[in-house]
């Protein structure tokens, strides 16, 4: 065992003695019993059998196909020789931990129709487990607590608050005390955001905590806090859309202090100046919030982002850790949400005790040291009166890929994206869509603006060819890359590029020095931890998201990591991915010491020309091919991307009998079961034929193009813009 490993240990061994954490924020030991892996949520190990002197050894331990092809975000959770984990909609398995063998699936039946308000794909967290149950969340809303054994269901509870909106659920649950709690996800849509507790022997509703206020004029608010909060709002606010701040991640109980601490959602619609005419802070968007788990009463509250614009989340993970602060011994919570900044608070009393930046930003110039409100930089960044190109981007300088916290060398590792978008809205207050998208603004990301700028209005591509913030775009453009930052100062240690901005993945550090991760290119990185250095990596051949995690069985240390493309932008497959070419099977792969080779699945076959369609309808006209195109954009261009490779259906590219069955697919549901909701509610038989006339039409033009690739010799996928127009 190498010097640095024997120095990691001790290091470990001293801060938990120092310290008198129970349980210890100091990494995982031979079982992984959180998705966070400890009480903190590091994503930090505290096993040393793979290191950097045998990890050239590692290999394919076993495998498990889950049939699925959707986004992989969950990291296993490992207890008692029984890994468990969690899939597509809120499937869940278990597997012994050592063999591989399949010791249960769980396949809940789930409403997916809720796909119409799941902006982001049918991802799921993870599971949490405890009292020999495993706790699991579908995507449609309801809580599972399954036997650990058996995997068969001790009870459900329904969690959504109203079924007419647009709530839904991709997060994991926690469990804090007795009662376990989850989150719910639809800010883009017209949802009231909440966490929601319930006891964990009965799955009956202990508490719920509303993130924003209710329309004052159906009476009191539900708690003091809220009543507190409604001061920030406008009276006049948009109460029909619900305000967002959807808890989708971010929810951590602090052992420590009792607190259960929750990351908070984005406004919607985006712009303050339609959700809140009159502006003010709008509590509790963008905020962290500590509850008290036996009451659901607020202990204190820290906003990161006033007013939120930008679709600025907060609900990027938690880690909960003991540092230095000026000379004291502080216990804080490190948080990196979309905004840009890197945040140390305190646990106990929520003060800010530090906030750098780890991406460029114009939102804001700074925090203002004496309140800990960022300085606003309005007229970087209000695209109230113009379009604007904000940084850091709506994907944000950090989203739902945890992070992991190394206690040897007191660094944050995370994956960091520094890109902006372009953001414009239409003029007047909009109508809501129930159950529909009511952010009211489009994006564009700065490494497609310059060759977007040919599709807008001349004069709106003059405006932001004069933005100051237009100028950075052309001089760097943006990029994705894995980083390791001291917490106090935002500084970056090290950072490597990764393939491009869609390529973000969860990381793991060990007490060995290592740190592990994925890339949508299907390749799995071990690096040192303390200069970046790449010491082994192994081809998948299929895209991996999600973070890693490790855990030890008889004396055998694993790492095991979900592999999946899918989550925010999911139709958009970037051509980096390993997706792209093999396909997107998703899959469980389990690596030891000594393993294996990885068998990656086989190459896609060569892309064909797309089909001939059927001729328009009789009728047909331009004015309703237009009327079709704006419809598709409004409705559906969220899920289908219409590019190659995408893991949604192309629809340039149906066949005859998928155009003779369009009514049926698209009004009657004919394809629900499949994750294809129908639409009969908003769209009218003649809206759908003219979204059916705009599609033949793209298709035609699709296929004349591609004819002409073919003949000229080109490949047939060139380079195309990632626009999400209803993102």
């Amino acid at each position: 065992m190498g010097r640095a490993v024997i120095r990691r240990i001790v290091f470990a061994a001293l801060a938990a003695c120092a310290l008198g954490a129970a349980p210890p924020m100091v990494g995982a030991g031979s079982e992984w019993t959180s998705p966070g892996g400890d009480a903190g949520k590091t994503h930090h190990s505290a096993l040393t059998q793979i290191n950097a002197q045998n990890v050239s050894m590692l290999g394919l331990a076993w495998q498990a196909e889950l049939g699925t092809m959707r986004g992989m975000e969950a990291t296993p959770v490992m207890v008692g020789g029984v890994l468990y984990t969690s899939g597509v909609a809120g499937r869940a398995y278990a597997f012994d931990a050592a063999t591989g063998k399949q010791l249960w699936v769980f396949e809940p039946d789930v409403d997916m129709q809720l796909n119409r308000t799941a902006c982001c794909d049918m991802v799921n967290r993870g599971v949490v487990v405890g009292r020999g149950k495993v706790y699991v969340a579908t995507l449609d809303g309801w809580l599972y607590a399954l036997d650990a054994k058996t995997g068969g269901v001790v009870w459900k509870s329904d969690f959504i608050e109203d079924r007419k909106k647009g709530d839904n659920s991709t997060g994991a649950p926690e469990i804090a005390g007795d009662v376990v709690v989850i989150g719910m996800a639809g800010a883009e849509y017209d949802v009231r955001g909440y966490v929601t507790a319930l006891d964990l022997e009965t799955g009956k509703l202990r508490w719920r905590w509303h993130v924003v206020p209710h329309d004052p004029a159906l009476g009191p608010q539900e708690t003091p806090e809220l009543e507190a909060a409604l001061k920030t709002w406008d009276p006049k606010s948009r109460w029909d859309i619900g305000g967002g701040g959807a808890p989708w991640d971010a929810i951590a109980f602090d052992p420590e202090t009792g607190y259960l601490l929750v990351g908070t959602g984005n406004g919607g619609p985006y712009a303050t100046s339609k959700r809140s005419p009159a502006g003010g802070d709008n509590l509790y968007l963008g905020s962290l919030v500590a509850l008290d788990p036996k009451t659901g009463w607020m202990v204190w509250h820290y906003q990161e982002t006033p007013g939120d614009d930008w679709d600025f989340t907060s609900t990027q993970p938690l880690i909960l850790t003991h540092l230095k602060v000026d000379g004291q011994d502080r216990s804080v919570i490190l948080h990196a949400p979309k905004n840009g900044f890197l945040y140390v608070l305190d646990r106990a009393s929520g003060k800010l005790l530090k906030a750098n930046p780890i991406a460029r930003m114009n939102w804001a110039k700074g925090i203002d040291p004496a309140t800990g409100r960022p300085i606003l930089d309005r007229a970087a960044s209000d695209y109230t009166d113009g379009p604007k190109i904000v940084f850091p981007a709506t994907p944000g300088a950090r989203n739902w890929h945890p992070a992991s916290f190394d206690p040897a060398t007191g660094l944050y590792y995370a994956a960091v994206l520094d890109m902006g978008n372009l953001m414009f809205m239409t003029p007047g207050q909009k109508p809501l869509k129930a159950r529909g998208l009511n952010n009211d603004a489009a994006l564009i990301f700065t490494p497609d603006v310059k060759e977007a700028l040919g599709s807008l209005p001349p004069p709106m591509a003059d405006a932001v060819r004069a933005l100051p913030a237009y100028a950075e775009a052309l001089r760097d453009p943006g990029k994705a890359q894995i980083r390791a930052i001291e917490p106090l100062t935002g500084k970056t240690v090290w950072s490597a590029d990764t393939a491009g901005w869609q390529d973000r993945a969860g990381v793991l550090t060990t007490a060995s020095g290592l740190l592990i991760h994925g890339n949508v290119g299907g390749t799995l990185f071990v690096r040192d931890a303390e200069s970046g250095k790449v010491i082994k990596q192994i081809e998948t051949g299929t895209p991996i998201m999600a973070a890693p995690m490790t855990y030890e069985v008889n004396g055998v240390q694993y790492i095991a990591v979900m592999a999946g493309w899918g989550g925010g932008g999911f139709p958009f497959v970037p051509r980096y991915s390993a997706a792209y070419d093999r396909g997107n099977a998703n899959r469980l792969l389990v690596f030891r010491l000594g393993g294996g080779t990885v068998e990656q699945p086989p190459l896609l076959p060569p892309l064909e020309v797309a089909p001939e369609p059927p001729a328009q309808a009789p009728g047909v006209t331009a004015q309703t091919i237009a009327r079709g195109q704006g419809l598709f954009f409004g409705n559906c261009a969220i899920c289908h991307a219409n590019r190659h490779r995408s893991i949604t259906p192309d629809l340039r590219r149906m066949q005859r009998g998928t155009h003779g069955m369009f009514r049926q697919i698209v009004l009657e549901g004919a394809l629900v079961p499949g994750g294809m909701p129908r639409w009969d509610d908003v769209l009218s038989p003649g809206d759908a034929d003219a979204i059916h006339a705009y599609l033949i039409d793209l298709q035609k033009q699709t296929r004349s193009d591609e004819l002409a690739k073919q003949k000229a010799g080109k490949p047939l996928d060139g380079p195309s813009l990632t626009i999400l127009s209803n993102y």
